[in-house]
């Protein structure tokens, strides 16, 4: 997260002692300055590119939920939550995040600096919980899909998941940004710095860490590996069972051979259609276009956005 390191210090004097609480991130600091000069340039190009995929990726997800009512899907809200994060990572952390970076100054003030820091965490954390609300209702619809179909056109209840992830992501770094100095009673940031306080307690960053990685990374290797197991389950007893039906279906009455006997005949012209000299080109629908180039730049943006929230 990019909050959490410390941008290059360029405002201490070479034997001046650092002030407390600053030492640990004395080391962490650089200066870009050491570097020739296509270097920042380029490197302003690159993050300036990366904002802009991630505005208008997020923005065209946005659109589509709007224009596209058949999108506007229990699941879909998810996407919908996720994607409002990752805008405002790329319309409001990483361009202050930018020039901050280049110079190695904080310029836009100590009321500017918290409401960035605050945006900052807390958009980046609510996006990987957003993702870890997404695996668990890709599990429920996986493992429960009766009850899963019978809320699916219910949107309170994936309102009030998305409430809470926000609420979430807020009370795990809002609070301690804001009052960590009246916390500890002393401030450590000069004016040309910004960056979260709390980035020197090896107690707060650990807790942290397991709130916000290590647990939705378990929890996501979980549903996933559960969701695999369950669909693997679920194909083999299909096969297994397909061909005794079948069989049951021989022994029937002429009846009861009218009513069974067309499913068996509509697999068959199904199988007949897939193979190659029956298949016909048709030009795809103007809806699987979009979701197509949608997907597309969902995967940029939430590219570009992941690498931010992990420098």
């Amino acid at each position: 997260m990019p909050g959490a390191w410390p941008a290059p210090n360029s405002s201490s004097g070479g034997s001046a002692p650092a002030p407390a609480g600053q030492g640990c991130a004395a080391g962490l600091e650089g200066h870009l300055a050491e570097f020739s000069a296509p270097v920042p340039a380029l490197l302003a190009v690159l993050m300036g590119l990366a904002a802009l995929a991630t505005v208008l990726g997020n923005a065209l997800v946005a659109l589509a939920f709007v224009v596209d009512r058949s999108l506007r899907t229990h699941r879909n809200f998810f996407f919908l939550n996720l994607a409002i994060a990752d805008f405002m990572v790329g319309a409001f952390c990483i361009p202050l995040y930018i020039p901050y970076t280049l110079t190695g100054k904080w310029m836009f003030g100590r009321g500017l600096c918290k409401l960035w820091l605050v945006i900052d965490y807390v958009v980046c954390a609510a996006s990987v919980f957003n993702i870890v609300l997404i695996s668990f209702d890709r599990l429920i619809s996986v493992t429960k899909a009766v009850s899963y179909r019978a809320q699916k056109g219910r949107t309170k209840s994936a309102v009030v998941k998305m409430a809470m992830v926000w609420v979430m992501a807020f009370l795990l770094y809002g609070p301690a940004i804001i009052s960590w100095e009246h916390i500890t009673h002393e401030q450590i940031l000069a004016d040309t710095d910004c960056y979260a306080e709390f980035f020197c307690n090896w107690y707060f960053l650990l807790i942290a860490s397991i709130i916000e990685f290590f647990t939705p990374f378990i929890s996501i290797t979980y549903f996933s590996l559960s969701i695999y197991c369950n669909i693997r389950k679920r194909m083999s007893s299909r096969t297994k069972n397909f061909p005794l039906c079948q069989q049951d279906c021989e022994m029937l009455s002429d009846e009861e051979k009218q009513v069974c006997t067309p499913f068996f005949i509509n697999v068959k012209r199904k199988r007949n259609q897939e193979k190659p000299g029956n298949r016909s080109f048709s030009m795809p629908s103007v809806s699987t276009c979009m979701h197509s180039s949608l997907m597309v730049t969902f995967c940029v943006q939430l590219l570009s956005e992941d690498l931010y929230c992990k420098t």
